[in-house]
C-alpha cells in the first residue's frame, strides 16, 4: 500500500475561510490528492478583518468573497471549478440550508457498480441476500444520536449525504468532527470540491415522512443546528481516481470533516449531540466481524430521504482489483443518499466503533460496500485532529 499523502480541504464556519469540500449522497467512491493549504477562520461579513495572508490567496485566485456570498459559488464551469485543497472556499451563509432547502436536496447521480466486480479479483465473497432497511426509532438523538446528514451544493443542484460524530483525542467529551464518505466531499477525478457543506445532526429527529415537514420550523429539521465544515479531508486515491460509476477509488472513500456551528455556541458538536463514536482503525478482518450495523438516509425510491434507516447484516469480502485493500460488504436495501452513514460494529474493546462507511453499491439496490478502515483512513483523520489541537 502506498504512504497515505492526506488531501487537506479547508473551509469556512460562522466565518469565511478557504476551503475544500465535498461530493454527494449516492453510493460512490473516493480518493485525494490536493496540497495541504492554511485554515484561516474569520468573523463573518459585516466588520470582517481578513488576515493578510488569506488576502493574498484570495487575491491570486481572483475570488471576491462577497460575490461568493452573493451567488458567485453557483458558478460550475469546468476551468473555475476548483479541485485542490486550497483552492476552494467555504464561507459560511447563514440561513442558506433551510428546511425546505434540506428536505428536497436530492442524491446526486448514484455510483454504480457492475454486480460482477470482483469476482475474478483478489477475494470476493458471493453477494449478499438483501436486506430490508429498518427505519431507526425515533427520535433519533435517542436512538441513533451520532447520525445525522450532509447537505453541500454541486453542479446538479442541491444534494445529501449521511455522516456520524466522531471522536476526537486531541479534545475528548468535545469533539467537532465528522465521519463521511470522500465522494460526499469532492467529485473525483473529473471534478473538484463541492460547496456550502452542512452537516445537520439528528436530521427530522421525530422520524415524519416528506408531506409533514414542509413549512417545518428548522428547529424541527435541525433540532441541534447547523453545523459548517471549516475543515474538510479526504484521500489522495479519490481525487486522483474517483468516480461516479465502476468503483474506482472505493476502497479509499473516507472523508473526515471539522465543523463549527453556524450560530455561536460554547458547546462542541460531541457536547451539543451528548455522544460521538470512536473510530476503529485495526477492525478484525471481515470473516471475524458478527454483524455490522449501517444507517443513513436514504433519499432515491422508495425512499424519500427525510427519515433515518439502518441494515445489520454479517459483512462478505469484496474486492475491485487485485491490488486495492477488500471491502466490507452487506446486504441492504438502502439507496443514494444514505452514503457516507456509519457502519458501526464492535471494536477492540468490545464497545460500539465506526469501522467503515457506506460507499458503493449496484444500480439496483440490494447490497453496499464500505472500506475497510486501514493506515490511509487514519492518516487523514489524525491530520483533520491535528489541525484543531
Amino acid at each position: 500500500m502506498r504512504p497515505n499523502r492526506p488531501v487537506t480541504a479547508i473551509l469556512c464556519a460562522a466565518t469565511l475561510a478557504l476551503t475544500a469540500a465535498a461530493c454527494g449522497p449516492g453510493d460512490e467512491e473516493a480518493g485525494g490528492d490536493a496540497k495541504p493549504t492554511v485554515a484561516a477562520s474569520l468573523p463573518a461579513p459585516d466588520g470582517i478583518k481578513i488576515p493578510d495572508q488569506l488576502k493574498e490567496k484570495l487575491k491570486e485566485r481572483g475570488i471576491d468573497l462577497e460575490k461568493w456570498k452573493g451567488g458567485e459559488w453557483k458558478n460550475w464551469k469546468k476551468e473555475d471549478w476548483l479541485r485542490e485543497a486550497g483552492d476552494y472556499i467555504n464561507p459560511v451563509i447563514e440561513g442558506l440550508w433551510d428546511p425546505d432547502r434540506m428536505r428536497d436536496a436530492e442524491q446526486p447521480q448514484r455510483p454504480a457498480v457492475d454486480p460482477d466486480a470482483g469476482k475474478d479479483q483478489g477475494v470476493t465473497d458471493p453477494t449478499p441476500a438483501p436486506v430490508t432497511a429498518k427505519q431507526a426509532g425515533p427520535p433519533y438523538h435517542q436512538s441513533v444520536p451520532e447520525s445525522g446528514k450532509v447537505f453541500f451544493d454541486g453542479p446538479e443542484g442541491s444534494m445529501v449525504c449521511s455522516a456520524t460524530v466522531v471522536k476526537d483525542p486531541a479534545h475528548p467529551g468535545k469533539s467537532n468532527m465528522v465521519w463521511t464518505a470522500g465522494h460526499c466531499v469532492h467529485a473525483g477525478k473529473a471534478g473538484g470540491w463541492y460547496r456550502n457543506i452542512a452537516f445537520v445532526p439528528s436530521y427530522n429527529n421525530a422520524g415524519k415522512p416528506a408531506a409533514q415537514l414542509k413549512g417545518a420550523p428548522r428547529e424541527q429539521v435541525a433540532p441541534y443546528g447547523v453545523w459548517w465544515s471549516d475543515w474538510a479531508q479526504t484521500s489522495d486515491q479519490w481525487i486522483a481516481t474517483g468516480g461516479p460509476t465502476g468503483g474506482a477509488g472505493a476502497p479509499y472513500d473516507f472523508a473526515v470533516l471539522h465543523v463549527t456551528p453556524e450560530k455561536g455556541s460554547g458547546k462542541s458538536l460531541e457536547e451539543t449531540v451528548g455522544s460521538a463514536l470512536p473510530v476503529e482503525f485495526a477492525a478484525p478482518a471481515v470473516p471475524k466481524v458478527a454483524s455490522i450495523t449501517a444507517t443513513g438516509y436514504p433519499a432515491a425510491a422508495p425512499f424519500d430521504g427525510q427519515r433515518a434507516f439502518q441494515c445489520t447484516d454479517k459483512p462478505g469480502r469484496l474486492t475491485l482489483k487485485a491490488n486495492d485493500p477488500v471491502m466490507y460488504r452487506i446486504g441492504c436495501t438502502m439507496t443514494g443518499g444514505s452514503s457516507g452513514g456509519g457502519w458501526v460494529a464492535a471494536g477492540a474493546d468490545g464497545k460500539p466503533a465506526l469501522v467503515s462507511n457506506t460507499s458503493i453499491g449496484p444500480a439496483k439496490a440490494g447490497w453496499l460496500a464500505g472500506p475497510r478502515l486501514g493506515p490511509e483512513a487514519k492518516g487523514v483523520f489524525d491530520a483533520v485532529s491535528g489541525k484543531f489541537k
